[in-house]
């Protein structure tokens, strides 16, 4: 038996328990385990028996497998430190590349919160965002976090928000804004244009940690007369670094 296959095999073991517990499932002895996999009791077993002693699994009293849960929590916390440390680097890489503002931000009930920022010599952008809110509805960043929300999702998030004329092209209500996600999502980023301000206009795309969730938005925001015929070669960046950001932070894309 290959080190290769025995690692495989335990790696099976640890995800058939994952989904036993996404179920609502406690866990699962190996006679659950082998079964959901329809695979011989004995090799379950063994990969079983091999993921407890690295860690990954625990097992109760009643031999049940069920996840380490610590080990998901420090994953957490070193994803979050990631998100600060290597998306500055994603930052300042595309600042250099658009030479644009560019940001990071978190969701916030309805409003996005900048976590980061990149501002090159040539932006004429006053202040620092860092830390202040601004609407999700009008922003690029609020599409980009709610990428993967539900539309019943999206609605219960913006329940509360009064849609405030921020500039000549704000979504008016929540269809909308649903509206425009969908058009961001089948484009791959979205695109604010004056729906934050006059004359500004930004991308955004969203960063996926290791679960798959959305956990920020990376921007590049301008003024729209310059900003807008670079489009795609700012975009092109943009989709590049989130992918690398992505990576770093343990992301693997589903196999299309």
């Amino acid at each position: 038996m290959s080190k290769t296959s025995s690692m495989g095999r335990g790696i099976t073991a640890v995800l058939a328990v994952g989904t036993r517990n996404a179920q609502g499932l406690p866990g699962g002895t190996v006679a659950n385990i082998a079964a959901d996999l329809g695979k011989d009791r004995s090799q379950v077993s063994r990969s079983l028996r091999g993921a407890q002693q690295e860690g990954f699994l625990d097992r109760t009293d009643q031999r049940s497998y069920t996840l380490n849960w610590s080990l998901f929590t420090d994953a957490q916390l070193l994803a979050e430190q990631r998100l600060q440390t290597d998306g500055t680097t994603a930052l300042e890489r595309l600042a250099n590349e658009t030479d644009e503002g560019c940001f990071l931000g978190v969701l916030s009930g309805d409003s996005t919160v900048t976590i980061g920022e990149k501002l090159p010599p040539s932006s004429s952008m006053v202040g620092s965002w860092l830390g202040r809110p601004y609407p999700a509805y009008c922003s690029d960043a609020g599409q980009a976090l709610l990428w993967e929300a539900s539309d019943t999702e999206v609605r219960t998030v913006l329940a509360a928000a009064t849609f405030v004329r921020h500039g000549p092209n704000t979504p008016v209500d929540v269809e909308d804004f649903l509206r425009r996600l969908n058009d961001a999502r089948a484009r791959g980023y979205s695109i604010v244009d004056e729906e934050a301000e006059p004359g500004l206009y930004s991308l955004a795309v969203p960063i996926r940690d290791f679960k798959g969730d959305v956990v920020a938005a990376l921007q590049v925001v301008g003024p729209k007369t310059r900003l807008e015929p670079l489009t795609d070669l700012c975009a092109a960046a943009l989709i590049l670094q989130g992918k690398w950001l992505e990576s770093m932070l343990g992301h693997s894309p589903a196999p299309k």
